[in-house]
């Protein structure tokens, strides 16, 4: 069914209207469609170099605006639901620890999720149910997705079709392993 999905979506991509299908992708993807955008944006990219920041940019647009509804689904829907059954089993101190250590360490969790392969979705949502202020949610939303979209715009642009195997196959693992670095980075610096 996913490969169906997938092959589908990438026939979108010829589309003559491919930007605003990209854009609902891109919008959806973000709280609750399993298919990256990438999908769309590299086949677009590659047929039509020139539009590659425009691409780039309805993707970011639209993938920030998804990541508000996601946001929205984790802060009304747990309130609704989550809570009062957490609150009925005994864990609702044990929530309101976890929503404390996710927001202090939610910029980079949303930076992380934005730029890697991990589903930005699931974040979206845990950062609306833990309550992550909206303002530092929506910055590094549009810092992390704007690196991802922009970066694979700017290869496909400046190397053209052969990189692409790279990034459909390597880039999500490159850039894990830089933000797994960089992560680290900070954490010598501040215990040595």
């Amino acid at each position: 069914m996913l490969h169906r999905l997938y092959t589908r979506t990438l026939a979108m991509a010829e589309h003559p209207n491919a930007l605003w299908v990209l854009a609902v992708v891109s919008f959806v993807e973000s709280s609750v469609f399993p298919i990256p955008p990438d999908v769309l944006m590299i086949p677009m990219i590659i047929a039509r170099p020139s539009r590659a920041w425009l691409i780039a940019l309805v993707a970011l647009v639209s993938s920030v605006l998804g990541g508000l509804l996601g946001y929205a689904i984790g802060a009304f829907f747990y309130e609704a639901l989550g809570q009062p059954i957490l609150e009925a089993l005994g864990k609702g101190d044990a929530m309101a620890a976890f929503n404390t250590r996710f927001n202090d360490f939610g910029f980079w969790a949303v930076l992380i999720a934005g730029i890697t392969p991990f589903p930005y979705k699931v974040i979206t949502i845990m950062s609306g149910w833990t309550g992550m202020p909206l303002m530092t949610f929506l910055v590094t939303s549009v810092i992390a997705r704007g690196i991802r979209f922009f970066l694979v715009a700017g290869l496909l642009y400046f190397c053209g079709a052969p990189i692409r195997d790279f990034i459909e196959r390597r880039l999500g693992l490159a850039l894990s392993a830089f933000m797994v670095t960089l992560i680290g980075g900070f954490v010598l610096v501040r215990y040595l």
